[in-house]
C-alpha cells in the first residue's frame, strides 16, 4: 500500500494527449530532481578525483625528495672517491719527483767530486803540468828553431879559407844570373793569364760557397766569407801577388786569408811553393803555425827549414832563405805579420809577398827600413 502511495505521489499520472500519441511527457519536477542527483554525483566524483590527485602529488613529492637525497649521497660518495684518487696520484707524483731530485743531486755531487779530482790530478800529475806548460814550451821551441836557422845561415856565409882576390873581367850576366837578380813576377793581372785568373776566381767561389772541411792537405778547410774573398781577389788581381792588405782585425782572420792564398798557389806550384812567415815573437809564430795547421789540414812535419812552411823571427835569415829557394827553382811566398813595424826593402824584391798592415787608428806606425 505504501508502495502504491509512493508511486502515486512520486509519479503523477501521465496523461497521453491525442496530439502526442505514442510518446510520454516527463514532468518538470522529475527532470529537475534528476539533474540535481546528477550534479551531486559529478561533484562527489570530482572531489574524489581531486583527493586522489593530491595524494598522488604528495607521493610524487616524497619520491622526488627521496631521489634527491639518493643523488646527493651518490655524488658525495663519488666526489670523495675521486678526491681520494687525486690525492693518491698527487702523492705518487710528488714521491717520484723527490726520488728524481735526489738522484740528480747525487749525480751532480758525483760529477763535482770527479771535476775536483781531475783538477787535482792536473795540478799534481805530469800530464796536467805538461798541458799547462805546452804554450810556453812551444814558444821556446819556435825561438830555438829560428836561432838555429840564423846559425845555419851565418855558417853558410862564413869563409873559413879566404882566397886571394883574382882579377876578373867584366862579362855580361848570363840569363840565369839575370833571372836570379830579378825574380819572375807572376802576372795574375795580364790579359795573357786570363785562364789562370779564371781558375783562381773559380777556386775562391768554391771556397766561399762549398767549403770542404775534410779535404786533402794544403786545401782550405774553413768557412770562407765574402769579406775574405774580397781581400784575396784584391791581392791576386789588383796587386798582382805583391802587396799589403789591411788587417782583418785579428791574427786568426789574417791567417785565414793567407791560407786561402796558399791553397790557390799550391794548385799552380805544388810542392815548389814555400811559405816563409815573418813575425816578431815566438808566441805569434806559434799562432801562425797552429792557424795554418787548422786552416790547411797540414801537420807539424810540414813546418821546418826544408818543408812547406818556414817560420822566421827576423828578416835577414828569411831573405837568405828566399834567395836560396829562387836559386833552386822554387817559389817563395813571403808573409809578413802585422806586428812587424819595420819592413826591410829587400823583402819587396821577391815575386810573391803579402804584408798585413796594422790598423791606422793604433798608435803604432809602420816604417820602411
Amino acid at each position: 500500500m505504501h508502495d502504491n502511495d509512493l508511486q502515486a505521489t512520486s509519479h503523477p499520472e501521465v496523461t497521453q494527449t491525442p496530439a502526442e500519441e505514442g510518446s510520454y511527457e516527463i514532468p518538470e519536477e522529475i527532470e529537475a530532481e534528476f539533474e540535481h542527483d546528477v550534479d551531486e554525483l559529478s561533484l562527489a566524483d570530482e572531489q574524489q578525483q581531486l583527493a586522489e590527485l593530491k595524494a598522488e602529488r604528495q607521493q610524487l613529492q616524497q619520491e622526488i625528495q627521496a631521489l634527491r637525497i639518493t643523488r646527493d649521497r651518490l655524488l658525495s660518495q663519488q666526489t670523495a672517491g675521486l678526491q681520494a684518487q687525486l690525492e693518491q696520484f698527487a702523492q705518487h707524483c710528488l714521491e717520484d719527483l723527490q726520488q728524481r731530485k735526489q738522484a740528480l743531486q747525487a749525480e751532480i755531487e758525483q760529477l763535482e767530486r770527479r771535476q775536483e779530482r781531475i783538477r787535482n790530478e792536473m795540478r799534481t800529475t805530469f800530464a796536467g803540468a805538461s798541458q799547462e806548460l805546452a804554450m810556453r814550451v812551444q814558444g821556446f821551441k819556435e825561438y830555438l828553431t829560428g836561432s838555429l836557422q840564423d846559425l845555419v845561415t851565418a855558417a853558410e856565409q862564413l869563409q873559413l879559407v879566404p882566397k886571394a882576390p883574382e882579377p876578373v873581367e867584366a862579362t855580361p850576366a848570363s840569363p840565369a844570373a839575370q833571372s836570379r837578380q830579378s825574380p819572375p813576377k807572376p802576372k795574375f793581372t795580364d790579359e795573357a793569364f786570363q785562364d789562370k785568373a779564371k781558375k783562381i776566381q773559380n777556386l775562391l767561389d768554391r771556397y766561399r760557397t762549398s767549403p770542404d772541411y775534410y779535404g786533402p792537405p794544403w786545401q782550405l778547410r774553413r768557412t770562407f766569407e765574402p769579406v775574405h774573398a774580397d781581400r784575396v781577389s784584391k791581392w791576386f788581381f789588383e796587386q798582382g801577388g805583391r802587396g799589403a792588405l789591411k788587417t782583418m782585425g785579428s791574427r786568426l782572420q789574417n791567417i785565414l786569408v793567407t791560407s786561402a792564398i796558399i791553397s790557390v798557389l799550391y794548385r799552380f806550384y805544388g810542392d815548389y811553393l814555400r811559405t816563409l812567415v815573418l813575425a816578431d815573437s815566438p808566441e805569434r809564430l806559434g799562432e801562425w803555425r797552429r792557424g795554418l795547421q787548422d786552416c790547411l789540414g797540414i801537420s807539424r812535419s810540414d813546418f821546418g827549414p826544408d818543408q812547406g812552411v818556414v817560420l822566421f823571427e827576423s828578416a835577414e835569415p828569411l831573405i837568405n832563405k828566399a834567395d836560396r829557394l829562387l836559386r833552386d827553382d822554387e817559389m817563395p811566398l813571403i808573409v809578413i805579420d802585422e806586428s812587424e813595424d819595420k819592413i826591410s826593402l829587400a823583402l819587396l824584391q821577391f815575386p810573391l809577398w803579402l804584408a798585413f798592415a796594422a790598423d791606422p787608428q793604433l798608435s803604432r806606425t809602420s816604417s820602411w827600413n
